[in-house]
């Protein structure tokens, strides 16, 4: 399979679907593909376990993207769980906060990922940093928002005085759509490798098997994985082109 972009990318990997639908996709496009992973105190802190599963199992049953998949990084940012008060970071009920967002948001997390992997990608060789953000989420999340990515793009760019690109292949997809991706670049086999080895779950569940993956099955995060799934089972999901404004491309 010919690679269509010679650069380095570091991914932002959690070892959730998304992530892994973004590593997918990177590994499809770039010549090397190293992922970061941070460990800030998340109650559903068991994704970071599966991390490093997910990633052996892309390599055995995609051995054409095992040689592109390079080192694995894993930040301490417990700080941010220390200075955060949220449903993510402690045990307390999933509800929408007064301003409107779910207590799930951790204000300036996404900012806070994408800064030190910049940090990280400027040291190993990297210009393209790949993340799971997506605007059709539920939550609305501030951080996950187009606008908000191409911004700090540039700042990234101007303050590290080279190119720094920020792509977000799932920013326009529903979660149907991003089954829907995941058949299209791995096929049967991935989407059952996201089902039975990532984690998505906001309450950190893992011992009932949905046939959608691990999860309580009422959270959120379960809720939007679960309808996406039935979705993209009954054909609903279509993989849309890319508004033309909605790339981030090169700053």
């Amino acid at each position: 399979m010919q690679v269509q972009d010679p650069r380095k990318a570091l991914v932002l990997f959690s070892g959730g679907q998304d992530s892994t639908a973004c590593l997918a996709w990177a590994l499809a496009r770039y010549a090397q593909v190293e992922t970061l992973g941070f460990d800030y105190g998340q109650r559903h802190r068991i994704e970071l376990d599966c991390r490093p599963r997910v990633l052996d199992a892309l390599r055995q049953a995609f051995p054409h993207w095992a040689g592109r998949l390079g080192p694995d990084h894993l930040l301490d940012l417990a700080l941010l769980g220390q200075i955060s008060d949220t449903a993510l970071t402690s045990e307390r009920a999933i509800e929408m906060a007064q301003n409107g967002l779910p207590n799930t948001f951790v204000p300036g997390r996404n900012l806070l990922f994408l800064n030190f992997a910049a940090t990280l990608a400027y040291r190993r060789g990297a210009s393209v940093l790949v993340g799971g953000m997506c605007e059709t989420d539920y939550s609305g999340y501030p951080d996950c928002r187009d606008n908000t990515l191409k911004a700090l793009q540039v700042a990234l760019s101007l303050g590290l005085d080279q190119p720094m690109v920020i792509e977000t292949p799932l920013m326009w997809l529903d979660k149907a759509q991003t089954w829907a991706l995941t058949d299209a670049l791995g096929g049967q086999a991935l989407n059952d490798l996201i089902v039975e080895q990532t984690h998505t779950c906001y309450l950190g569940e893992r011992g009932q098997r949905h046939r959608w993956g691990y999860g309580c099955g009422h959270c959120p995060s379960c809720e939007l994985r679960r309808r996406g799934h039935d979705a993209w089972l009954a054909g609903q999901a279509r993989l849309p082109g890319p508004p033309d404004d909605a790339a981030t491309g090169q700053p």
